[in-house]
């Protein structure tokens, strides 16, 4: 038996939950769940030396010559699947992806967020994320028939979907997945589910497993779920506002400052940080916000922040400081609005903390905050006129400003930044030459 106390637990537990299959989990790099199953009697071998498996049929790897890849399950993130049967259960573990000679492969999504993980730890940081992912519930995959029309909180004979969401709470707290709480969203069929904060890398685990059961728990219910950013023209979009905040490596929540001249409780190095994510916002909007229905969501006049500015109480920026316990030190933190649910956490989580970092390391200054004033009802062209920088209008727009980032070069990788340079070209270039029901079937079907 393995001398490593987690993998000794997993072993154990696979015997005594009558454990038949343990599925290995690994995103592509667009960020949609992959996986193959394994026997327990293989897990001692994979823990040591990994499980083999074509790279070549996921999306973004690499080419049919390099197809070799290794997947090693980290045994911290074993859970057995409550939706499957007690008997002959089957379990999970995510997968960090090596190449034959034992190196971290360059396009696994999730080694890019270790990576700059580690980079923060140097600097004696933890980055923590909370995020808040909406979604629409659908009758069926093939179209966009709500199950109700309520808004938000509403708790009536409509929102027959409450037991949906609590089925999904219940399966996400038997899995280890704490939730704040859920509620119905704005739009027709529209819900929330708020995961309790923790760090980047657990929370992007989280994420994924949280969207699947989403869909998993729906499916047992007999209707869709849908995590596109924009399924419906006349409603608002989905987004996933991400909570962040870097605590020391004693515990202490450096972005909290109670002595804050500017009264929002801010430390120099909060201020910096969110100086980072307003000058790189545009940079890593591929990645935050990657498909073309993505920028359906991100329009004047919707709901969705589409403009380079930071504020306390103004839910119309793109960054905001919740203001909720504002004197409670774990409380203090910052709320970035643009990022959608089709985002790869992984990727978005550490694109997210490369810019905060580098405002951080490069000392920007934090320009003046937006409030009392309603962004949401200027158009692009009245806020540039005023100064104000806008997010990216278009798919084609971030791609461009995404190929040119030096940052995102160096965060990602050439593997994975060169292959979502040319995808998303050409994808922008495909939606460019077709019409709007193919875009709005094709992502249903995908998403």
């Amino acid at each position: 038996m393995s001398s490593n106390p987690e993998q000794d637990f997993v072993l154990k537990t696979i015997k005594s939950r009558d454990v038949h299959f343990v599925r290995f989990w690994f995103t592509d790099v667009l960020g949609n769940m992959k996986s193959f199953a394994v026997i327990p009697s293989e897990l001692e071998n994979a823990f040591e030396d990994g499980m083999g498996f074509d790279g070549s049929c996921v999306e973004g790897f690499c080419r049919t010559r390099e197809s070799d890849m290794l997947a090693f399950p980290d045994a911290s993130t074993f859970q057995v699947l409550p939706w499957r049967p007690e008997s002959n259960a089957v379990g999970r573990m995510f997968c960090d992806i090596r190449t034959p000679d034992g190196k971290p492969f360059e396009g696994d999504p999730r080694q890019v967020l270790a990576r700059e993980v580690q980079r923060a730890l140097d600097m004696g940081y933890v980055l923590n994320v909370g995020p808040e992912l909406e979604f629409f519930y659908f009758k069926d995959q093939h179209s966009t028939e709500v199950l109700d029309h309520g808004g938000y909180f509403d708790l009536t004979s409509l929102d027959y979907a409450s037991d949906l969401r609590r089925d999904t709470v219940l399966t996400l707290e038997k899995m280890g997945i704490p939730v704040e709480y859920s509620h119905h969203e704005n739009g027709p069929s529209q819900h929330e589910i708020d995961l309790r904060f923790t760090d980047a890398l657990s929370m992007a685990d989280a994420v994924m497993t949280y969207k699947l059961v989403v869909k998993e728990i729906a499916m047992k219910h007999g209707v869709y779920a849908s995590f596109m950013p924009k399924p419906l023209a006349d409603a608002p979009g989905s987004g996933m506002h991400v909570h962040q905040s870097l605590f020391d490596l004693d515990g202490n929540n450096a972005f909290f400052d109670p002595n804050d001249p500017l009264g929002y409780n801010l430390s120099d190095l909060a201020k910096h940080y969110i100086a980072g994510l307003l000058k790189y916002a545009p940079e890593f909007c591929c990645i935050t916000n990657q498909y073309v229905n993505s920028y359906k969501r991100l329009v004047s006049g919707g709901e969705a922040p589409t403009y380079i500015s930071w504020g306390a109480r103004n839910r119309s920026t793109l960054v905001r400081i919740p203001a909720y316990r504002p004197n409670r030190e774990v409380a203090c933190r910052v709320e970035l609005r643009n990022p959608d649910p089709a985002a790869n956490p992984y990727l978005a989580f550490a694109c997210m903390l490369a810019a905060g970092l580098a405002g951080i390391e490069e000392e920007l200054p934090l320009q003046d905050p937006t409030e009392g004033l309603d962004l949401f009802e200027l158009s692009r062209q009245d806020l540039r006129k005023q100064g104000v920088r806008t997010l990216p209008e278009s798919l084609g727009e971030a791609v461009e400003l995404f190929a040119e980032s030096e940052l995102m070069k160096k965060t990602l990788g050439e593997h994975i930044h060169g292959y979502l340079v040319e995808t998303k070209r050409a994808e922008w270039n495909e939606y460019q030459g077709t019409v709007s029901e193919w875009e709005r079937n094709r992502y249903l079907e995908v998403l």
